[in-house]
């Protein structure tokens, strides 16, 4: 069984700086990606940024130039550093995971939300 558990969020008036943490721990034989995600209120979970194996990353366009992810394989964790953040980025931020576990079978796992609210 593979856990992650998020962290870091927190209240931050626009145009400020926030870092998210994502730690995955347990059977982990491999991560194959981690990404993150985010949910408003009223709307649907999306993909914000997603590290794949291999170092190939993935933003969605309302962030690009503003986050950057990033991965410490040593430590199976991935960071979000979000920087110019808008009050449009409010929202209830997920880290999901993928991978193999030492007895060979398939994770998906995801964490339990960080709150990340942008004042104006």
């Amino acid at each position: 069984q593979v856990q992650v558990v998020e962290s870091g969020g927190g209240l931050v008036q626009a145009g400020g700086s926030l870092r998210l943490s994502c730690a995955a721990s347990g059977s982990i034989l491999s991560i194959n990606r981690m990404g993150w995600y985010r949910q408003a209120p009223g709307k649907q979970r999306e993909l914000v940024a997603l590290i794949i194996s291999g170092g190939t990353i993935n933003y969605t366009e309302s962030v690009k130039g503003r986050f950057t992810v990033s991965r410490d394989n040593t430590r199976n964790t991935v960071y979000l550093q979000m920087n110019s953040l808008k009050p449009e980025d409010t929202a209830v931020y997920y880290c999901n995971g993928q991978g193999s576990t030492r007895n060979g079978l398939r994770w998906d796992s995801w964490g339990q939300g960080t709150q990340v609210t942008v004042s104006s």
